[in-house]
């Protein structure tokens, strides 16, 4: 076994997930085996996979940036706003489109927005008392998109009647 996946294996470990020797997972009668294994394996299988490329610390950081965008169906360049970018998707109140290349871009006779521009948390304190984050978008989540636009998110923190909080930097 790969330093990857020997690294791996201690950091899934330590979530409480069970290896033998081998580094398969083993099975925990106290936990749904089969979504916990399938979910090891696929993640044992994409380190084999890298560690037999070879990348070096340099080439490596550049791959897991580009590769984390893609598995995200986010774009790896600023979108353009270019007319192939957009898909029709309706015309309930004037022609709206999807951007293809990221799916929380929109247009319609107003403007281009991104639905995630903007996701608020509060915190929930559970029956049990354990304190918790919840997240939410809503149409105040819209943010108008100028292109060049590279997509990103900004958290706010919000009080249990939607007030913002002024120091919305998220904990």
């Amino acid at each position: 076994m790969d330093n990857y996946q020997l690294h791996a294996i201690r950091e899934l470990k330590i979530l409480g997930y069970k290896f033998d020797d081998d580094g398969y997972p083993i099975e925990d009668s106290d936990e749904d085996f089969d979504m916990n294994a399938e979910i090891c394996m696929c993640i044992m299988e994409i380190l084999e996979v890298f560690a037999k490329q070879g990348h070096s610390g340099s080439s490596a950081s550049y791959a897991i940036s580009i590769l984390e965008k893609v598995l995200r169906f986010e774009p790896v360049t600023p979108l353009t706003g270019n007319d192939d970018e957009w898909n029709e998707i309706g015309d309930q109140n004037g022609t709206l489109y999807q951007n293809n290349r990221c799916s929380h871009v929109f247009k319609d006779d107003n403007g281009a927005y991104d639905i995630d521009g903007k996701v608020f948390w509060e915190w929930h304190i559970d029956d049990d008392g354990r304190r918790y984050k919840s997240h939410y978008t809503c149409r105040e989540s819209r943010v108008p998109v100028e292109f060049p636009y590279t997509p990103k998110t900004e958290y706010v923190h919000v009080d249990e009647d939607g007030n913002v909080i002024e120091d919305s930097t998220e904990e």
